[in-house]
């Protein structure tokens, strides 16, 4: 898929990325729904690691994408919501801690911070977006903050992917039989779904808007 290089490129590509996913989503909900007993719990179980895996996939293609539209523009880190700068030395901070770094590396640190706000952002970092296989919401909250967007991740969430969603993926992801009950299926395609929308939505609004601009 091409970069979006404009702000049409940018909604229409997040838009149907999630179209496919909300669909499939429905798809197989729908033939749970409407099976025999004994092969909806099969279909019930597939609908849980389904949606999990569309929950993390849109994030990360959309956090990606998002960053990739502000990247294009290659804007100096002073003209950017203060965030991408943080992004940027994120790594090399994480690096520095996990190194006990004596306090010259320290020193050195912060004085390419400050001598970096006249620099370009045009590269994203992956790993800034890294779901890292187990998209719980601590993480997903590292994400929207990444991208500038913490409004995304609102506490009252947390219940649901962590437990309704994430650990019944991870159950039966590792062979375990859990049972997932008809009547939470309404719960788990339709919060799923608006936790998508959310990000979503999120990130439409700062590139819509210019929000990414500082």
């Amino acid at each position: 898929m091409s970069k979006p290089y404009t702000t049409a490129e940018f909604s229409a590509q997040i838009t149907e990325d999630r179209y496919w996913r909300l669909r499939e989503i429905l798809d197989l909900k729908n033939a749970a729904v409407r099976s025999d007993p004994a092969l909806r719990r099969v279909l019930l179980r597939s609908l849980v690691t389904i949606c999990y895996a569309h929950w993390e996939g849109y994030v990360r293609f959309a956090a990606q994408k998002y960053l990739e539209f502000v990247a294009i523009r290659k804007m100096q880190y002073q003209e950017l919501d203060p965030q991408f700068l943080r992004n940027y030395f994120l790594p090399r901070l994480g690096a520095l801690v996990t190194s006990k770094g004596s306090v010259a590396d320290r020193c050195a640190l912060v004085d390419d911070i400050l001598a970096s706000f006249s620099r370009r952002f045009s590269r994203v970092n992956a790993d800034l977006v890294n779901a890292r296989s187990n998209l719980n919401f601590e993480v997903y909250t590292d994400i929207c903050r990444v991208c500038a967007v913490p409004d995304a991740a609102p506490e009252d969430k947390s219940q649901f992917v962590d437990v309704v969603l994430l650990k019944r993926r991870n159950a039966i992801a590792h062979g375990e039989n859990t049972f997932i009950d008809l009547d939470d299926v309404d719960e788990l395609t339709n919060e799923t779904v608006a936790i998508m929308r959310t990000f979503g939505d999120a990130l439409e609004n700062q590139v819509v808007l210019g929000k990414y601009k500082a």
